[in-house]
């Protein structure tokens, strides 16, 4: 799975015991997990698909979801911020510059995606934040939403309109020292992924060099689509998938080691219980099977490719969604315990369905793409 072999927990064989362990922590108190960050910086993960030429380990996409995967079954919170970092990576491996792409691989560099906006939402596709040139210099006015990472990340892959080129958008790489960007102060406090940080960033007059252009003006939407979504959209997958992995896990000891004493056998030799253990099961098995022909589509670069990378994302959000709420009801009073860890993976799941491009803005470009309408923007009679 690695290009390397990464340092592994003596007992367990996991790269990743200390996340594991932390992760109840982190969700508690909705905390950064700074600590575990630094321990994946050290074994090269936060350079994993940065280039060979700059440092990094040079690995692809499937690579980068194994990890995403192993990480989202430790602590959610930890994989959407390295999920994150490896999309925003992708972009400036792609479209930046040699000294920015070498500070990333490295290891101590964190990068995310900054696109979702106040003005319009999941719509990542349709910034409402502005570029303006003064003199040598780019001037950036912007409400983002949800920034992953908002404070921690050194790089932000920025969104706005144009500077003067046709398009809908252009990407930026803004570093957060950038005077003008205001990151909210009060912190995130959500339902799930407690310690991702995914919190506003508004940008009031803040200058950056032309520099900082990542490809051409305007381009920014191809760019998104050809290298930010599918990577986005297959970690995410992945993401889900260790968060379903985890839970059916759990759900398996608990079945195996949970008895019913005065019939003196385990629940797992109750009929009901296997039944619904072999749904988890199958659900699971069947994701991974898409994400794995997904992978395939995009390394072979089969016609429908791009088709399977758009669907993924919302394949593997229903099944964890599916998959964590029935390891609740199966595993009854034990799984609203918080030190088992089923209550917040099923609160860390739910985080798949509203991330943009959410599960049914997805959904809708899906019914696009099959009934050759345009993928974005208003449908009108006669486009077909």
């Amino acid at each position: 799975m690695f290009p390397w072999d990464p340092p592994r927990d003596a007992h367990t064989g996991d790269f990743y015991t200390g996340g594991a362990r932390a992760a109840p922590g982190v969700d508690r108190d909705g905390t950064f997990p700074e600590a575990s960050l630094a321990a994946l910086a050290e074994i090269g993960l936060l350079g994993l698909v940065s280039g060979a030429d700059v440092g990094g380990a040079g690995a692809g996409l499937d690579t980068a979801a194994a990890v995403i995967e192993q990480l989202a079954g430790a602590c959610g919170s930890t994989a959407m911020v390295v999920m994150m970092h490896y999309a925003a990576t992708a972009a400036i491996e792609t479209f930046g510059d040699e000294s920015l792409r070498r500070a990333i691989a490295g290891g101590d560099h964190l990068t995310t995606l900054a696109f979702s906006e106040t003005g319009s939402r999941s719509h990542f596709w349709a910034p409402q934040s502005s570029a303006v040139t003064d003199g040598d210099d780019v001037v950036l006015d912007a409400r983002k939403s949800w920034v992953t990472s908002s404070g921690h990340a050194r790089t932000y892959v920025w969104s706005s309109t144009p500077l003067a080129a046709e398009g809908p958008m252009t990407l930026w790489a803004v570093p957060a020292e950038t005077p003008g960007l205001t990151v909210a102060t009060d912190g995130f406090d959500g339902f799930g992924l407690r310690g991702n940080e995914s919190t506003p960033i508004a940008a009031e007059g803040a200058r950056i060099p032309r520099a900082a252009l990542l490809g051409a003006d305007g381009a920014g939407l191809d760019q998104a689509l050809q290298v930010v979504l599918p990577w986005f959209l297959v970690l995410s997958a992945a993401f889900s998938l260790g968060l379903s992995e985890a839970v059916v896990d759990e759900t398996r000891r608990h079945l195996l080691e949970t008895r019913l004493e005065h019939l003196d056998r385990s629940l797992a030799q109750e009929p009901i219980q296997r039944v619904e253990f072999a749904r988890l099961r199958i659900d699971v098995d069947r994701t991974r099977a898409f994400l794995a022909d997904t992978l395939a589509a995009l390394g072979s670069g089969r016609p429908d490719a791009m088709l399977r990378v758009l669907e993924v994302k919302a394949v593997a959000a229903e099944s964890a969604a599916y998959v964590t709420d029935t390891a609740m009801r199966l595993c009854g009073g034990a799984a609203f315990r918080k030190e088992v860890g089923i209550e917040r993976r099923f609160r860390d799941a739910r985080a798949a369905r509203v991330m943009a491009p959410t599960t049914d803005a997805l959904l809708d470009i899906v019914g696009r793409a099959v009934l050759e309408l345009p993928l974005l923007g208003p449908v009108v009679d006669g486009e077909v």
